[in-house]
């Protein structure tokens, strides 16, 4: 299974319920990357979307305590073992875990892969996940070229779990 997602020094994640900032070239690389694939978010993740809709041409699997909760077009459960009982029919490769906090943070012992866009900039924010560079357990594997938007400074950066 994969993590992805962009941070900025701190590992911030989001404010909000909004993302630190939206660069072109992350926002299509996350596109590239996920379509045709399972995209596992919490409740609060996909009412972060325009309209509070589905991701098109993915499987969208949504995690929220609320168990009237329905969305037209994904998949919701109720519970971590509900979550881990869908997965099993698909290819953990395809798997991508796209948000917020509480889902990265539940399912980070069960992935492999993590894609990171590193930020090179603090901003204000309520949203952090673990810093990858200090959990023994990860390491970087791949760093792109500094690339930049605007005057923002970003890397796109893959770790991998050790062993």
């Amino acid at each position: 299974m994969n993590l992805i997602l962009s941070a900025d020094k701190n590992w911030a994640i989001g404010k909000d319920n909004q993302l630190l900032v939206r660069i072109p070239s992350d926002m299509k690389f996350f596109r590239e990357t996920t379509t045709g694939k399972v995209v596992v978010m919490g409740r609060k993740t996909l009412e972060s979307f325009p309209n509070g809709l589905p991701l098109k041409n993915r499987t969208n699997i949504v995690l929220t305590g609320n168990p009237h909760y329905k969305v037209k077009d994904a998949v919701v459960v109720h519970t971590k073992e509900q979550l881990l009982d869908e997965l099993k029919q698909y290819d953990s490769k395809d798997i991508y875990v796209i948000g917020g906090e509480s889902i990265y943070r539940m399912l980070l012992d069960q992935c492999d892969t993590a894609y990171v866009t590193k930020i090179d900039y603090t901003y204000e924010a309520d949203t952090y996940v673990p810093n990858l560079d200090r959990l023994a357990e990860w390491e970087m594997t791949d760093e792109s070229e500094e690339q930049t938007y605007f005057d923002l400074e970003y890397r796109f950066v893959t770790y991998r779990r050790r062993g």
